[in-house]
């Protein structure tokens, strides 16, 4: 078996791929790349299934040595990316000869990157997904070590070069707008507080990890008591005794007790993750069919659509 030789995982690299779908209810978190939009771009670069597991980087500073020729693709936060330390852009598929060394810089801004490969990385699989969820602990998935082999599930596939076109690469710098559907507590919340959460600034907080996103800012002052504990969506806006937002995010815990005003959309929810700390976002009220109507058309974008090829130069049709 060969592929891709660990050399530094960077602060932490993952295999993520669309997630672990069905295993709530038994307690287990869906897992899954963050940033689905970078994500499907990734495999979308190398024609894979749109469910190939990737690597997920956070932060920047992966490096490994290829053991065999292959072909990757890389997209999400905007970083150097070195190969025998002649500089190369990300956002498009590239060639890597046995021996070449692969090295992705720290983030300049973003916070995860996605490398693929043709076929996906064929890791292990467990409850329907290689997905890894650091604390659930599942042995076999785990997160990536120095020296970790990552064999890729298709091998000589021919290169074709290709590049998103610039209109579809994420901007994680610019201010952000979240958009909530208004969720079951939505009613027993002020009208003063949801004023506030949608006239206010606020800005990532240190506390920010694949579980959530712990936001600084404004504290709703009349926060509705706690409730029975029930089932958590991925995205939802949970409102803490001090008032200040938590967003939860893929590995977040399968049920919980605070209010939550509402929830984000899958790709609101992957904007939010690639934000650093210290960004500043808002929040806005928004219909749940205007979500479900983007996520229709994502999918089938990256379902449906086809490359034209003319060297480097991309369009669709």
């Amino acid at each position: 078996m060969t592929g891709l030789r660990v050399i530094h995982p960077g602060a932490r690299a993952t295999v993520q791929d669309s997630g672990r779908q069905g295993y709530r209810k038994h307690g287990l978190s869906a897992g899954g790349a963050l940033d689905i939009h970078s994500y499907h771009w990734a495999n979308k670069l190398l024609d894979n299934p749109t469910n190939c597991a990737c690597v997920e980087i956070l932060l920047g500073g992966f490096e490994a040595e290829a053991e065999t020729d292959m072909v990757i693709a890389v997209a999400g936060a905007a970083t150097s990316i070195r190969i025998n330390d002649a500089p190369r852009e990300g956002w498009q598929s590239l060639q890597l000869r046995k021996g070449d060394v692969i090295a992705i810089d720290p983030a300049r801004t973003g916070r995860v990157t996605y490398l693929a490969t043709s076929g996906g990385f064929d890791t292990a699989t467990w409850f329907g997904s290689r997905s890894v969820v650091v604390r659930e602990q599942i042995e076999g998935i785990e997160p990536i070590g120095p020296g970790d082999l990552l064999a890729p599930a298709e091998h000589n596939a021919g290169f074709i070069p290709r590049r998103v076109p610039g209109r579809f690469q994420g901007n994680y710098s610019e201010r952000l707008t979240l958009r909530l559907i208004p969720s079951a507590q939505y009613s027993l919340f002020h009208r003063d507080d949801l004023l506030r959460l949608t006239s206010s600034v606020y800005r990532v907080g240190n506390q920010s990890d694949r579980m959530g996103f712990r936001l600084e800012g404004p504290a709703l002052e009349r926060v509705p008591p706690g409730i029975i504990s029930e089932g958590i969506p991925t995205g939802s806006v949970q409102i803490p005794g001090d008032g200040k937002p938590i967003v939860l995010l893929n590995d977040c815990q399968t049920i919980g007790g605070y209010p939550k005003p509402g929830t984000l959309g899958a790709l609101d929810a992957g904007r939010l993750a690639q934000r650093l700390p210290g960004q500043e976002l808002e929040f806005c009220f928004a219909d749940v069919t205007d979500i479900q109507n983007e996520r229709v058309v994502f999918h089938r974008f990256f379902s449906k659509s086809r490359w034209h090829e003319d060297g480097m130069d991309l369009s669709w049709r």
